[in-house]
């Protein structure tokens, strides 16, 4: 059997478009080979390799000019957390990536490609014809100026516009979710400080701004529940099951002072009734963690306050069972309710 030559540069481990090899020389008959797949006209995957959604995006975006990525997609590329049903990974829940899958037929013989119930969205301008191909989900959009950016390489709408967006396809609390992420911004005693992607005040200008674009009443409705400060989506998770069951209002990242002045930040806190809750994530499990942990504690006691942690499994037992320990430590604080 003869040997398939080399293919130029990273074209043997991520993905390609057909005219990008082309123009590098490679022969029409090797893009046929059955050590490639065929994800969509004009692209090329080497069989047993893992993409990563930016892999997968640059090849996609030579093929059209003025295409660019946007809703769950462009929130993927920026970092923006989005619910499991909506990420680009694997059913595994392995690392971001969509994973080729090996057949023993080349392109031309119908080989596929596996992203497991997910799309890459593509967009173009209104005027433009709608992007159809296969493992792409296609949009027309009304963009102005300022709503695309580059990032890696890529073209994608900014974070506002994507948060915006992302208003047509997510529920309420995963839309605050996602805009609590986009805000983010403290500077704290430890850490580097965290730097949004976009200000509080930039986005509601923006939202502000926004009319005639798709999903921005949905949008005007959930920025006012944004709140700046939160460090994971489960925290937003929390304060919002906390509001839904009308408990006094938790404020992200607030600084519980100990007895000798100094900030012990806290996940939530409720200044009014002096309680604070933590959210514990797996890094919560480490030894060094754990006794960093114990010290605030220490000090967050000392300080008088009373303090709550929830993990996954308290989230899992439901709101029923968070929304009492909460409402417990509350009412031994002076809460009538």
């Amino acid at each position: 059997m003869r040997k398939l030559s080399e293919l130029p540069g990273e074209m043997s481990r991520r993905a390609f478009s057909v005219e990008a090899a082309l123009g590098l020389g490679v022969p029409s008959k090797r893009l046929l080979a059955a050590d490639l797949l065929c994800p969509s006209r004009g692209l090329r995957v080497p069989i047993g390799s893992v993409q990563s959604i930016l892999d997968l995006a640059r090849p996609h975006l030579a093929l059209h000019d003025g295409d660019f990525f946007s809703h769950v997609s462009s929130a993927e590329i920026l970092g923006i957390p989005l619910p499991p049903w909506a990420q680009f990974k694997p059913d595994d829940g392995g690392p971001v990536t969509a994973l080729v899958e090996p057949v023993p037929w080349g392109p031309k013989s119908g080989a596929h490609f596996r992203e497991p119930g997910r799309f890459l969205h593509l967009s173009r301008a209104r005027h433009a014809s709608l992007p159809r191909r296969r493992g792409v989900a296609g949009h027309r959009l009304k963009i102005r100026d300022g709503d695309l950016v580059e990032r890696h390489g890529v073209v994608l709408t900014s974070p506002a516009r994507t948060w915006v967006d992302l208003a047509t396809m997510l529920p309420m609390n995963d839309l605050i979710v996602a805009g609590d992420a986009i805000v983010s911004e403290h500077e704290r005693t430890f850490g580097p400080p965290r730097i949004p992607l976009v200000s509080l005040a930039e986005l509601q200008e923006f939202v502000e701004k926004a009319n005639g674009v798709h999903g921005v009443r949905k949008a005007r409705i959930a920025i006012d529940f944004l709140r700046v400060g939160v460090d994971s989506p489960p925290e937003t998770e929390l304060r919002l099951l906390l509001d839904d069951a009308g408990l006094p209002e938790f404020t992200p990242n607030y600084p519980v002072l100990d007895i000798l002045g100094r900030p012990v930040w806290t996940d939530l806190g409720c200044p009014e009734y002096r309680t604070c809750l933590e959210y514990e994530g797996p890094h919560h499990l480490s030894p060094e963690q754990q006794a960093l942990d114990a010290y605030r504690d220490q000090r967050v006691a000392e300080a008088g306050w009373r303090q709550v942690k929830i993990n996954k499994v308290d989230m899992q037992r439901g709101p029923v069972w968070v929304v009492s320990r909460v409402a417990l430590a509350l009412r031994k604080a002076g809460w009538s309710r």
